[in-house]
């Protein structure tokens, strides 16, 4: 996955948009203003922080050394820093991409998550 397929790709949920709140260079991906995803774009290899269940964080850790780490910077529990760029598929990290935006979204309130689904 190339930095600009990893732009398109989180900007194709639902109410997604990119902002720049700590450096120019860091694009955050939000949903209702909620972050679901951190990357900087420009650096190589590409990373992405992604928020992740507790459980299965522990376990892509394990499965995927190396290549998936604890968040950088974020609350390791909640938080995966995924190597995008390398041996990881393209499909699991889209998957890990839309579980964590699945996880806000989840977290917001009902009338907003209701808002979401509407087409």
């Amino acid at each position: 996955m190339t930095p600009d397929e990893l732009r398109a790709f989180c900007l194709s949920f639902n109410e997604a948009v990119e902002d720049f709140p700590f450096r120019p260079e860091i694009s955050v991906f939000k949903v209702l203003g909620k972050m679901f995803a951190l990357s900087w774009i420009e650096e190589r290899p590409l990373k992405v922080n992604l928020k992740c269940d507790p459980e299965d964080a522990i376990r892509l850790r394990g499965e995927y050394e190396g290549l998936i780490a604890p968040g950088y910077h974020m609350n390791k529990r909640h938080w995966n820093t995924v190597t995008v760029e390398g041996e990881l598929p393209d499909r699991l990290v889209r998957e890990l991409i839309e579980d964590s935006y699945d996880l806000v979204v989840a977290g917001l309130p009902r009338a907003e998550r209701l808002r979401l689904d509407r087409p």
